[in-house]
């Protein structure tokens, strides 16, 4: 019985520490089960917190491109300004989602305007060398509604080149005025039906804006110029003057301004009547205007006054232009006033100058023109 006793104890301590040893285990493996368990949830909720912080993010761009685009068409509503209505117009245009540039062209109104052109976020090597093609649609441009565009390049880009592009139309009251297009650069971009009503609903938005602006220019345009000759008027020169004038002094640039007067209008007028006198000076009006460059501002400035602001020009270079004025107006007879011949003054800014004393020296140059016959009457203000 001893023995069978201390042979329980022995076997009874064995399966104690058999015991104990599993507990241990159990135990071990229990806590890496659950550090395990813990680290999966732990991974989890950052996977999760990452993806609330991507689409936190996502909604606060959404919220702001929303507000800018918001604060462009404002802009737009409360502007007279054709410039600013079409610059806004495009900065809306970008806010969209995918878009990195964008186009407005207004069609001519049929009255002879020209086509007008924004862009934004065209580079020289994207938007003049390459170009724009636009496929349209029906002829009735009212019931047109999105288009594609295609964006060619000469050879191929690599990064940064637009690999998407949408377009829909600008449509006012009378119709189509124009269009709007957008352009993307992500390879990955793809413009779908949701971009496609974005597009169409800031054109929609737009449209009436950009309509306003243009009809408010051409009757700003219409008041600035000159019954008679067509050519822009008094106010319009004078206010013209100062501003290229702060221009040029302030980017240090060249500006000329060239005065012509016709001489002997008086005895033009007394020989064959004012209303024959008028239509010499609406031809003399339309000869300066066929001889001056498209950058320069041809003006009617006084009764048989004329004065062309010249940009970007010294005075060598204006006084070439006097030559053609003075030449295209003698060279034929004008009705039945005959040849008529015109006399004209030169004055180029200098540093020192504001509009009234350019034009003071100018003036000063044509008088003195007047009453001197060297060089076909011209004397230049230096």
């Amino acid at each position: 019985m001893h023995w069978l006793t201390i042979g329980l104890a022995v076997a009874l301590g064995v399966c104690a520490v058999v015991a104990l040893e599993l507990v241990r285990r159990l135990r071990r493996r229990t806590s890496r089960d659950v550090e395990a368990q813990v680290a999966a949830t732990v991974e989890t909720l950052e996977t999760r917190l990452d993806e609330l912080a991507q689409e936190l993010g996502s909604a606060v761009r959404r919220a702001e491109e929303e507000a800018q685009r918001s604060r462009f068409l404002g802009q737009i509503a409360t502007t007279i300004d054709l410039d600013d209505a079409i610059g806004s117009t495009l900065q809306a245009a970008t806010a969209l989602p995918k878009v990195d540039a964008a186009v407005v062209e207004l069609d001519p109104d049929g009255d002879g305007d020209e086509r007008l052109l924004g862009s934004i976020g065209l580079e020289r090597e994207d938007g003049e060398e390459e170009g724009i093609r636009i496929f349209s649609g029906p002829p009735d441009q009212r019931e047109a509604r999105a288009v594609e565009l295609s964006y060619l390049y000469a050879e191929e880009q690599d990064a940064g080149a637009v690999h998407e592009a949408l377009g829909v139309p600008l449509a006012g009251r009378s119709g189509r005025i124009g269009w709007l297009g957008v352009f993307s650069r992500d390879p990955d971009a793809r413009f779908g039906a949701e971009d496609v009503r974005r597009l169409e609903e800031l054109a929609e938005r737009v449209a009436p804006a950009i309509e306003n602006a243009r009809r408010f220019r051409e009757a700003r345009l219409l008041a600035d110029l000159d019954s008679l000759t067509g050519l822009h008027n008094r106010r319009y020169f004078h206010e013209t003057l100062a501003r290229e004038v702060d221009r040029a002094q302030r980017y240090q640039r060249r500006l000329s301004l060239v005065i012509v007067d016709v001489d002997g209008f008086k005895e033009i007028n007394d020989r064959i009547g004012h209303l024959a006198g008028d239509a010499v000076l609406a031809e003399i009006a339309d000869r300066i205007r066929q001889v001056v460059r498209s950058a320069d501002i041809p003006c009617r400035v006084g009764g048989d006054e004329f004065a062309v602001i010249v940009p970007e020009v010294e005075v060598g270079q204006a006084r070439q232009l006097v030559g053609r004025i003075q030449r295209a107006v003698s060279a034929q007879p004008i009705a039945r006033a005959g040849r008529v011949r015109v006399s004209a003054g030169v004055s180029d800014l200098q540093p020192n100058d504001n509009p009234t004393s350019l034009f003071e020296r100018g003036d000063e140059s044509l008088y003195a023109a007047k009453h001197t016959a060297h060089n076909g009457g011209l004397a230049a203000a230096e």
